[in-house]
């Protein structure tokens, strides 16, 4: 009896073990790689209750076994830009290797609204920051209609706010922030008549809640006054007014044929203490909505280009001045590809050191769908102006690094670590590619074998694993972020 009841228990024990030891998921033998340590190695990797557990070169027992032999395994893409938040684009971008994506240029309205909406619906992790222009847009009198994040051009946008209705804009700015909003956003071309006063007043309230303010800023081209130039000037002397942290969004549109004058300021101001940072996209287009202020008269002398340059996504159509006059002026957004770069100069800003990848990605762009395949495959296989390690550098650790500016969940992103969270896309270096065109904007990439969301897998075997939603809410300060709950 004494040696069956010993047995039993060794066998306990040994059950115990094995299950201690054993991981929900195991991903084998594939080429594992972490930009923040530098780790560039054959591992295997070991998940369980969402986080990373276990790195070794040793054999791993796991109840789901992935052998990603030749493949890269990386942390899962962070993009801190993402417009579209519909369940199609989540799609796409989970095809293109992205684990977070967020709406953090502009914001949104109402971000309670945002985030109850997509709470136990989303593929991918999901966030945004408080809208100034919604903000401004309420105070004025004309509430964003329902899914627009861009006022119409008009007295909302056009017209100086007095003293009153600047403190009213922040008081709403605070009650958005208190909600969930991970930074300030600001789509300053697009709100022409705020004073320089009424930015620097924005950046204050950022500064006083420790948050960053992320912008599009006032304007693009040469022309003085106006120029791009002028507009980073402007938010670098507000963010070293207010201490506010700084995030510049889509330099190569913004600042176009003098990306690299405007890189150069970021760096002397970065060098003489100030936090600020940027991004960009692969693409020589840009798309917005047609009838906002950034084409308010005077539009094409700004940015050197016609009516002819402008392109409806949905039909191809190059507009006239009769088709502009008509868009424009109507009440119902209509988005358009502004074409207004060249590829020469998209080609020199993916690499520099500073620039991270975020995608402004919405429907009608291929940059919704291709944006981090396109890096991978232009830039890194077919160029090779970017290593391998800094590509993934740029679309994962630096975004994290940005994110903590505004939440301390990002320290667990953007890392292929132990104790980071299990965000990871697995994919083969040789064939990963964009699909999507101008004409096909929606295609979805191609060779991303896996990707793992929170501990969850969402692609497997390069397609969409269909009814998980793993997706989670990225939360600033005023609310506790549901990650770690």
């Amino acid at each position: 009896m004494r040696k069956l009841i010993s047995s039993l228990v060794l066998l306990a024990l040994a059950t115990t073990i094995v299950s201690a030891q054993q991981y929900d998921l195991v991903l084998e033998g594939g080429r594992v790689m972490d930009p923040e340590t530098g780790l560039d190695a054959v591992r295997n990797v070991g998940v369980r209750d969402g986080k990373i557990a276990r790195i070794s070169s040793e054999a791993l027992s796991g109840r789901r076994v992935v052998h990603a032999g030749g493949l890269v395994v990386a942390p899962g893409f962070i993009d801190l830009h993402q417009h579209g938040q519909d369940p199609a684009s989540q799609r796409v971008k989970a095809l293109d290797g992205v684990t977070t994506a967020l709406e953090l240029e502009i914001g949104v309205p109402d971000v309670a609204k945002f985030l109850n909406a997509k709470e136990s619906r989303s593929l991918i992790h999901y966030g945004t920051s408080a809208s100034h222009a919604a903000a401004r847009a309420l105070v004025f009198g004309a509430p964003l209609p329902s899914g627009d994040i861009l006022p119409k051009s008009g007295p909302a946008t056009d017209q100086p706010a007095t003293p009153e209705q600047i403190e009213s804009m922040r008081a709403h700015l605070r009650q958005e922030l208190d909600s969930g909003g991970l930074a300030v956003g600001m789509g300053i071309q697009y709100t022409p008549g705020a004073t320089r006063l009424e930015v620097i007043d924005m950046f204050r309230l950022a500064a006083d809640r420790r948050l960053p303010v992320y912008t599009h800023m006032r304007s693009a081209g040469r022309a003085e006054p106006g120029s791009a130039i002028e507009a980073t000037s402007e938010v670098i002397a507000a963010a070293a007014i207010t201490g506010a942290s700084l995030h510049i969004v889509h330099i190569n549109s913004t600042c176009a044929r003098d990306a690299m004058e405007c890189l150069a300021l970021i760096e002397g101001a970065r060098a003489r203490g100030l936090d600020v940072t940027t991004e960009a996209y692969p693409y020589t287009a840009g798309m917005t909505s047609i009838n906002s202020a950034l084409f308010n008269p005077g539009w094409r002398e700004k940015f050197g280009i016609g009516y002819g340059d402008l392109v409806l996504p949905d039909t191809g159509e190059h507009l006239t001045q009769e088709r502009f006059d008509e868009l424009h002026n109507s009440s119902t957004a209509q988005l358009v590809l502004v074409f207004s770069n060249t590829q020469e100069m998209v080609d020199q800003v993916i690499p520099h050191p500073l620039v991270m990848i975020a995608s402004d990605g919405e429907q009608g762009h291929p940059r919704n769908a291709g944006t981090y395949s396109r890096v991978l495959a232009h830039y890194v296989r077919e160029k090779g102006t970017i290593t391998l390690m800094d590509a993934l550098r740029k679309m994962s650790l630096m975004p994290a690094e940005v994110l903590e500016r505004s939440t301390p969940v990002a320290r667990q992103k953007g890392r292929l670590q132990e104790g980071a969270d299990a965000d990871i896309v697995v994919f083969e270096a040789g064939t990963i590619s964009d699909r999507s065109t101008f004409e096909k904007p929606m295609e979805p990439s191609v060779g991303v074998g896996y990707l793992v969301v929170g501990g969850t897998i969402v692609v497997d075997h390069g397609k969409i694993v269909p009814n998980v939603f793993p997706g989670r809410p990225l939360l600033g300060p005023g609310k506790r972020s549901a990650l770690h709950d």
